[in-house]
């Protein structure tokens, strides 16, 4: 199934798309796609309705992040070999972990605005897990099973926030905007192989981004087990498993996102998103 969010900011409700790519609104079936609404369970009900008589969905309605009640948005840093490479970093021995502000949550199409100050705002198509049962100390056998599906990110990073002004990686991976999510929660059920998709980006048109999971140096069924190992994932939390190589960093010379410019970004089975960059009021 492809479960989606859509309404204005703030205030959107569930809903799917149908196998005729129409939007049909799950108002009534569920609260919202949050919490236990992400377990194998409820997931088997909704996929046992007619969609046919769920209420259609006017098509050019707003789209919101694809999942709600987020605790926390856990980056993966480094996680593909060629982007380690591009970026002059040493390939990891473990996953190395970061933190994504639950603020910087936004739907697939919404503007990405450009922090104050910033001088090195940079792009990241990437894999994102879903968590739907809470998961402490899984086995990698046992990963997947905690997992409700898979969606589109754009690790939307400031570079110089990130890597030029101390401590770690959180603050600039965390300002508004900065974590697209969606267009559609896509179940497990859907995506037969996590490392087995593509993914691309571009900017104005020009492609950076193209690339495969498969070249993840750890897969997603070792990340959501060690992630587990640290803290308590809970449905709704969300992975964000790296990206492949092509993001601005890594351009001679680099390239970084200025007001006034279109990214677009993709991976296959999970739809693709747009955004406009312009300056944070």
């Amino acid at each position: 199934m492809k479960l989606l969010r859509y309404g204005d900011v703030g205030s959107e409700i569930p809903g799917l798309l149908d196998s005729e790519d129409q939007i049909r609104s799950l108002v009534g079936v569920v609260p919202d796609l949050a919490g236990d609404v992400l377990s194998d369970e409820s997931l088997e009900k909704i996929r046992k309705l007619d969609f046919g008589k769920l209420p259609l969905v006017e098509p050019n309605v707003r789209l919101g992040p694809c999942v709600a009640g987020t605790s926390k948005v856990i980056g993966i840093g480094l996680n593909y070999a060629d982007h380690a490479a591009e970026t002059g970093a040493e390939i990891p021995t473990e996953p190395v972990i970061f933190m994504k502000a639950t603020t910087s949550i936004s739907g697939p199409n919404d503007h990405i605005e450009i922090p104050r100050g910033s001088e090195k705002t940079d792009w990241e198509v990437e894999l994102g897990v879903v968590i739907g049962k809470k998961a402490k100390y899984v086995s990698e056998q046992d990963a997947l099973s905690h997992v409700a599906g898979y969606c589109v990110v754009n690790d939307v990073s400031e570079r110089a926030f990130q890597l030029e002004r101390c401590g770690l990686w959180d603050k600039g991976k965390s300002c508004d905007t900065f974590s697209p999510l969606g267009p559609w929660l896509v179940t497990r059920d859907e995506i037969g192989d996590p490392q087995d998709l593509r993914l691309w980006l571009e900017v104005d048109g020009h492609r950076y981004q193209n690339g495969s999971t498969s070249t993840m140096v750890f897969g997603v069924q070792t990340l959501v087990s060690y992630v587990s190992q640290f803290m308590t994932l809970l449905p709704g939390d969300v992975i964000t498993t790296g990206t492949p190589p092509g993001v601005g960093m890594g351009q001679n010379p680099k390239v970084f996102l200025k007001p006034g410019q279109t990214v677009r970004l993709g991976i296959t089975g999970l739809g693709e998103q747009e955004q406009q960059t312009v300056a944070a009021k």
